[in-house]
């Protein structure tokens, strides 16, 4: 009896995602070690010196709640800036235009290099989640929820920095938005307060960025608290999730920024 052939389009969507998976660890120096780096300080000067002062948020102590907000953080930036750097790579390198004038279809390229950015963000997390229990007791109360969560948070991200990477001429544009944009989004998220604390002006603004619902949906997830509804939120990473991706196909299928 003959072995079943795996599809076209597994192969190539397997083979684009071990690509990405082998460079994430063939410089692990560069993409695992500097964000394990970064957070253990955060954990020591947030968590540990102005923690001890701060004393509780939310009625949850202070290392505690700042936890998920990391995680998350680290997840965020790592997925935007893996596929953004990877893919402008390709495109820097001229070697896009051999998956462009391949048999596969766009969303497995698009897929392909999602899931390899998806799995870094994730390697990361679980990074610095280890950490974090070098400074604290981590309980998963909700692990569905934080699943769920930071699957979808790298998820965002990852279309993101696609998208980012697509229409970046140079290398400099790969920089603009995670240090312009990403950064004070994430600084501004809830990951080292509760909005409760804000003025009602700032709370609005608050509201209006969309890392402070990961955030929330992720600490619920690890705490059992939130500042926002829970479905809120995951209506608001599914929503991005269908837009992102929709605009990453057409870009893609429109070959802007990609056809000379």
């Amino acid at each position: 009896m003959s072995e079943v052939a795996p599809h076209p389009n597994l192969v190539a969507l397997l083979t684009i995602t071990r690509r990405e998976v082998h460079r994430i660890l063939r410089i692990w120096g560069q993409t695992l070690m500097p964000p394990a780096i970064t957070m253990t300080l955060y954990f020591l000067i947030f968590g540990g010196l102005i923690g001890s002062r701060v004393g509780t948020m939310d009625g949850i102590r202070y290392m505690d709640f700042i936890v998920p907000g990391l995680v998350m953080m680290s997840v965020i930036q790592n997925s935007y800036g893996n596929i953004s750097s990877s893919f402008f790579g390709a495109k820097f390198g001229r070697h896009v235009e051999e998956l462009l004038v391949s048999p596969m279809p766009n969303w497995v390229i698009l897929c392909g290099y999602v899931a390899g950015a998806v799995l870094r963000g994730l390697m990361v997390g679980a990074i610095v989640l280890a950490i974090a229990m070098l400074f604290t007791r981590v309980r998963v109360p909700h692990p569905l929820v934080m699943l769920s969560s930071v699957l979808l948070g790298a998820t965002i991200f990852s279309l993101a920095g696609f998208v980012n990477a697509i229409y970046a001429k140079k290398f400099d544009d790969i920089a603009i938005v995670p240090t312009f944009i990403l950064t004070p989004l994430t600084y501004l998220g809830g990951v080292f307060y509760s909005i409760k604390l804000l003025p009602d002006w700032a709370q609005a603004g608050t509201h209006a960025n969309p890392i402070f619902y990961m955030v929330n949906a992720f600490r619920y997830g690890l705490l059992g608290v939130s500042d926002v509804p829970l479905w809120v939120a995951y209506a608001l990473m599914l929503g991005f999730v269908l837009v992102l991706g929709a605009l990453a196909l057409y870009l893609l299928h429109k070959g802007v920024g990609l056809r000379s």
